[in-house]
């Protein structure tokens, strides 16, 4: 067995990244090289071009069936997960990862389902701790685990992630990456070196494939429920007994401890934004219900609608002082 196939994930940042590695990845590499870089589901993505215009390697597209083959780089479309399968490259529109579709994780854990210690997964720059999950599967089958320097990358939290929860075997800057890839294709792992593949890791590959929901209904079974929801389908979250704390919803959505903090706070924010609009709704409502009593001749009840849009009024001040001020939402953890 020889290493020949190359999983790279980047986020944010990542762009510049991918073409400084791909733009130093040799003709004939003996390898495939597959990119998940997260994107916006809708529209196409010119991610294939940019990179095909860098280096020696022809770049395209991932379309279902795509054959794995030596000396080229495939890259993930928007909205589809991409999965290594039975020698092919497989398209899914399988439940998100940390709210993204393509996800790092997914391509990550299905290559090292389906290849074990024949993979070499890199991860590039981008935020928070997506393809740290994917990473500890990759080290546990016997990958080897490239990281680009934190130092180096434009947003460093994947990087960072990574290297606190896997014993990486290169840590280099993007421009040294390509170079170090090309290495490490075709050497022989080590046969000792990777554990059979656990069931939880065969479940979490069923549950981001397209087969109608394959694996969902055994989350539970492998993890301890917890109060906590989903922010995708406010579905209960199990917690997953993996190095990177994983959770997943019943129907399958996957979060990192460090993504479902963020879209936690992006929740709270819509939601001071929502009290923010009821408070403005509130005083224009009473206004007009004391203005209305004035009209009227009750001046008793024109007062209690004056103290409410008051009470309204200096509750919206603080609100949109707090929202509208970055220093304040940090000090309280927002």
């Amino acid at each position: 067995m020889h290493r020949d196939l190359v999983v790279v994930g980047a986020s944010a940042g990542g762009v510049e990244a991918l073409q400084t590695l791909v733009s130093r990845l040799p003709a004939g590499l003996p390898a495939a090289v597959v990119v998940v870089l997260h994107m916006p589901a809708g529209g196409s993505s010119a991610l294939p071009t940019i990179l095909g215009r860098c280096g020696k390697l022809p770049v395209s597209s991932v379309v279902d069936g795509t054959p794995v083959e030596h000396g080229h780089v495939y890259v993930a479309p928007p909205n589809h997960h991409t999965v290594v399968q039975d020698g092919v490259l497989r398209l899914s529109r399988g439940p998100t990862e940390n709210g993204h579709r393509p996800a790092v994780n997914v391509l990550f854990r299905s290559a090292a389902l389906a290849r074990g210690s024949e993979v070499i997964g890199v991860v590039l720059s981008g935020a928070l701790d997506d393809g740290t999950a994917g990473m500890v599967s990759i080290k546990n089958r016997g990958g080897l685990a490239l990281v680009q320097s934190p130092e180096d990358a434009l947003y460093p939290g994947m990087p960072d992630s990574v290297l606190r929860h896997v014993d990486a075997d290169h840590v280099v800057p993007a421009s040294e990456m390509g170079g170090l890839v090309a290495r490490c294709v075709g050497k022989g792992p080590d046969a000792q070196a990777g554990t059979p593949a656990s069931e939880l890791l065969r479940m979490e590959v069923e549950v981001s494939r397209d087969d109608a929901g394959a694996g969902s209904g055994d989350i539970p079974q492998h993890g301890t429920m917890t109060t906590l929801t989903c922010p995708d389908c406010a579905g209960s979250l199990v917690a997953l007994p993996n190095e990177s704390g994983q959770y997943r919803c019943l129907v399958g959505h996957g979060w990192t401890p460090d993504a479902l903090l963020d879209a936690y706070n992006g929740g709270l924010e819509r939601a001071l934004w929502m009290a923010l609009r009821t408070l403005e709704e509130k005083t224009s409502l009473a206004r007009r219900m004391a203005s209305s009593s004035r009209r009227s001749g009750r001046e008793l009840v024109a007062v209690r609608y004056d103290d409410q849009e008051e009470e309204a009024l200096a509750a919206a001040a603080v609100l949109r002082k707090f929202l509208l001020n970055p220093e304040l939402r940090e000090d309280a953890g927002a």
